[in-house]
């Protein structure tokens, strides 16, 4: 499955209403979360980020490194599993 086709699907799924009692918990999980003072050790915008090695939409590993080499490169973080 391609790149383009892995994110229609999530798309796609996004697109289902969330039940109410569960958006509560979505939301008390994430009050919960900035109030344990984790904001503080967060990566913000403009620090530079470590050498690491993650996995691409395919899950093959890639270096952060080797992706610097070919240029500026743009890192997002999200908490949570797709």
């Amino acid at each position: 499955m391609s790149l383009k086709e892995k994110l229609e699907a999530i798309h796609s799924a996004s697109l289902n209403p969330i039940p109410v009692d569960k958006q509560e918990i979505m939301k008390r999980a994430t009050n919960d979360l900035r109030n344990s003072g984790i904001m503080e050790s967060m990566a913000k915008v403009g620090d530079k980020a470590p050498n690491f090695t993650g996995k691409n939409h395919d899950g093959q590993a890639i270096a952060f490194g080797d992706l610097m080499a070919r240029g500026p490169v743009v890192l997002s973080f999200f908490r949570g599993h797709w």
